[in-house]
């Protein structure tokens, strides 16, 4: 195999889009290989440099190719407002392909030799010993800032390593800041604070790649409130359970709240509680959707459906993170369908859904997925598994 060519270079796509708005392009898979077609005009995918026919290498960092369709659309969807791709034209990737280039290789040397993902960590404060860390300012550069922590201290345990570089604190990013401001901002967190972290050679690299250190391409370190998943079997009451529209007394925002789950249902044997906040429907997110898409999208599951919800504490600490709980939600739509390995999706399951994602490649049919947002007004572009 060969490690790389120098005439096949992938290039780094930011992909920013505002609330509401899509991202603006399809995503196809052909056999191995994830395609970019349909640019909309003016959008945040045109704007960002991708061009019809680019092949998708990585998705915020991370390797795709040969990953199911699925997870990567899926991870496309939970990513906010900010996406990156790592992309080859596609004559230079059907190059590399022929030729048998490493294409993990080739992603990979686009970093450097010492890049690692940054760090999304939650630190519990203990009683006698805080959030074992300090803070100190970069020589020279300003509002620059790196942590010194306690050896085995709360700091340490989760995650963070003596050195690194310290770029946000629960959603505020320490650019912004004066020292006494990050100070002022740890100690009014009560007993935890999230930050994101890296290393010093590889915050080198990011800043080599012109490319902005944000928690959609880090990896979580033990965040708390995760999300879960349930496969849910219709039993002959039905699930088990009800859906209300309701809104948070905080905010006035609408939420999709599961409610009066029965004592020995299949939503009480799948883990459901009252009270638990809807996130997505067989892996596909829900929450800008009207109750009535969501009811109709659970009936179209049949028997079987797999819901994403979190507890009320959790979405609102994701709120305040800024970032959508499904982000770190390890495999959300790749478990909710290969987990029924006893009802696989058939040929005419896949007729019946418009446009879909699918559990695998079909040769004769490229599978299709429109990115965009979940907004209710554009319907007729939601997402199916």
């Amino acid at each position: 195999m060969i490690l790389s060519d120098p005439s096949v270079v992938p290039r780094l796509c930011h992909l920013k889009r505002s609330e509401g708005q899509s991202f603006g392009f399809h995503l196809c898979k052909y056999s191995q290989a994830f395609e970019i077609t349909d640019l909309d005009p003016w959008s945040p995918a045109e704007h960002s440099g991708l061009k019809d026919g680019d092949r998708v290498l990585e998705v915020n960092e991370e390797y795709v190719v040969n990953m199911d369709f699925n997870r990567v659309a899926r991870k496309i969807q939970s990513c906010g407002l900010h996406l990156f791709l790592l992309v080859l034209k596609r004559e230079e990737y059907e190059w590399a392909v022929s030729i048998g280039v490493d294409l993990k290789f080739l992603a990979e040397a686009t970093k450097g030799d010492h890049w690692s993902r940054p760090r999304l960590c939650h630190i519990q404060k203990h009683p006698k010993h805080g959030l074992g860390m300090t803070v100190v300012s970069v020589d020279g550069q300003k509002n620059q800032y790196m942590v010194r922590t306690v050896i085995d201290g709360p700091a340490e345990k989760a995650g963070i390593f003596n050195g690194d570089r310290l770029i946000w604190i629960n959603g505020l990013m320490v650019s912004t800041l004066r020292y006494s401001a990050v100070i002022k901002t740890l100690k009014k967190r009560g007993d935890s604070v999230t930050v994101l972290v890296i290393d010093s050679d590889s915050e080198s690299c990011y800043i080599r790649r012109k490319m902005p250190i944000m928690p959609v391409v880090a990896q979580s370190c033990s965040l708390p409130h995760s999300a879960k998943t349930m496969n849910l079997v219709k039993g002959s009451d039905g699930y088990g359970f009800l859906l209300r529209q309701e809104k948070l007394a905080c905010t006035q925002q609408k939420v999709h709240v599961l409610r009066e789950v029965d004592m020995g249902s299949p939503a009480e044997g799948a883990g459901m509680e009252d009270g638990d906040l809807l996130l997505a429907v067989n892996g596909e997110p829900i929450e800008s959707m009207e109750h009535e898409d969501i009811v109709r999208k659970i009936r179209q599951s049949g028997d079987k459906v797999s819901l994403t919800a979190i507890s009320i504490p959790g979405r609102d600490f994701y709120r305040e993170l800024g970032i959508s709980p499904l982000l770190f939600h390890e495999d959300c739509s790749h478990r909710c369908i290969n987990n029924w390995e006893e009802a696989p999706l058939r040929k005419q399951d896949r007729k019946e859904a418009d446009s879909g994602f699918h559990s695998g490649y079909v040769p004769e049919l490229p599978e299709t997925v429109r990115i965009q947002s979940s907004d209710s007004s554009q319907s007729h572009h939601q997402t199916w598994c």
